[in-house]
C-alpha cells in the first residue's frame, strides 16, 4: 500500500504548488494511473514516492513505514522504475542491465543468471537470443521490455512507471500496455502509472487519479470515471468519444455469453471491447467468436452497445 498525506511540493520560483496537499491510497496490488495536462503535478507525485524529490509538507508511506526516514539508496534499490526511453545502460547487455539491482544485493552470480533467464521468459524475449545483446541493437518495444524486466529483477513489491511507453511506435505500443499490465496484476505489483495518454490509463489502471494545478480533481475506475465526470474539466479532459474509451477498458472475454457463434469472424479473449466493435464494423458482422483458455464464446453487437451505454 501507499498513502499519500496532505502531500505538497513548491518549486523554488513558482508561483504555486506543483502538489498541493495531496492525499491519496493507493491498495496493495493496485495499479494508479495518474494523468491530467502538463504540469499538473502527476510525475512530482510519482518522483516524491523514491525520493527523487522531497515533500515540502506531508508524509507518505510504503506500507507502514515513512520513506522519509529510509535511507533513499535503500528505499530505491526495493522500489521498481520504469521511465519514458527506459534509460537502459549502454555499455552493457540485455543480461547485464536485468541484473543491476540484484548485484547491487548482493546476490550470487548463479541467482543472478537464473533471475535475468526468468525476467526474459516473463516479458516476452528468449533468453538465448536476447541476454547477450546491447540496448542499442534492440527495438523501442524491446528495449521497452528489457527495461520492464530490469525493474522486476529484484521482485519489489512497487513500481514506479513515468511515461514508460512515450517513446515506443504506435503500432507496439497498445500491445505492450495489455501485456504488460496483464503481467503486473498477474504479480500483484502495487503500481503508479504517470502517462498524458488516456487510452493506456484505461488499459492499465484499476484506478485513475486526474490532476489539475496540483491537486486531484477526480479519483475512480476508469469506467467510473469515463462514464460519470466529476465536472466540465473531467467530462473535457475524456472528450467527447469517452463511449469509445470505455470499451478500451473492456476486453472481448469479459463482455461474451455462450457460444460460439459459427461463422462469426474470430477474436481473442484479450482484445479490447473496441478492437471487437473495429473488427465488426471493418467485416460487417454483428456477431464474433471470441477465442480464449476456456474455449470459444460468443459476442453481439448488441453487448457491446449496452457495454458503451450512459450509465
Amino acid at each position: 500500500m501507499i498513502r499519500f498525506a496532505g502531500v505538497s511540493k513548491r518549486f523554488p520560483g513558482a508561483a504555486r504548488p506543483a502538489v498541493d496537499a495531496v492525499d491519496l491510497t493507493i491498495a496493495e496490488g493496485e495499479t494508479c494511473a495518474l494523468i491530467g495536462p502538463s504540469g499538473c503535478g502527476k510525475s512530482t507525485t510519482l518522483r516524491m514516492v523514491n525520493r527523487l524529490v522531497e515533500p515540502d509538507a506531508g508524509t507518505i508511506h510504503l506500507a507502514d513505514a515513512d520513506v522519509a526516514r529510509i535511507d533513499p539508496i535503500r528505499l530505491r534499490r526495493g522500489i521498481g522504475y520504469v521511465l519514458q526511453g527506459v534509460g537502459l545502460f549502454p555499455h552493457r547487455s540485455v543480461a547485464g542491465n536485468i541484473a543491476t539491482v540484484p548485484g547491487l544485493l548482493g546476490w550470487p552470480k548463479a541467482r543472478i543468471a537464473e533471475r535475468v533467464d526468468a525476467m526474459l521468459d516473463l516479458v516476452g524475449l528468449d533468453p538465448a537470443e536476447f541476454r547477450d545483446r546491447r540496448p542499442d541493437a534492440l527495438s523501442g518495444g524491446q528495449r521497452q521490455r528489457v527495461g520492464v524486466a530490469r525493474a522486476l529483477a529484484a521482485d519489489p513489491p512497487v513500481l514506479l512507471m513515468d511515461e514508460p511507453f512515450g517513446a515506443v511506435d504506435p503500432v507496439a505500443r497498445a500491445r505492450l500496455q495489455v501485456e504488460i499490465g496483464a503481467i503486473l496484476k498477474r504479480l500483484r505489483k502495487t503500481v503508479i502509472l504517470v502517462t498524458h495518454d488516456l487510452d493506456e490509463a484505461v488499459r492499465m489502471g484499476d484506478r485513475l487519479v486526474l490532476m489539475r494545478a496540483g491537486r486531484i480533481v477526480q479519483a475512480d475506475t476508469p469506467d467510473g470515471l469515463l462514464a460519470r465526470p466529476a465536472d466540465a474539466f473531467v467530462a473535457d479532459f475524456v472528450g467527447p468519444d469517452r463511449a469509445l474509451r470505455r470499451l478500451a477498458g473492456l476486453t472481448a472475454g469479459a463482455l461474451a455469453g455462450p457460444g460460439p457463434i459459427s461463422g462469426a469472424p474470430a477474436i481473442a479473449h484479450d482484445a479490447s471491447a473496441r478492437d471487437a466493435l473495429a473488427l465488426m464494423l471493418a467485416t460487417g458482422a454483428e456477431h464474433l467468436t471470441v477465442t480464449g483458455p476456456d474455449g470459444p464464446s460468443g459476442l453481439t453487437l448488441a453487448a457491446i452497445r449496452a457495454a458503451s451505454a450512459p450509465a
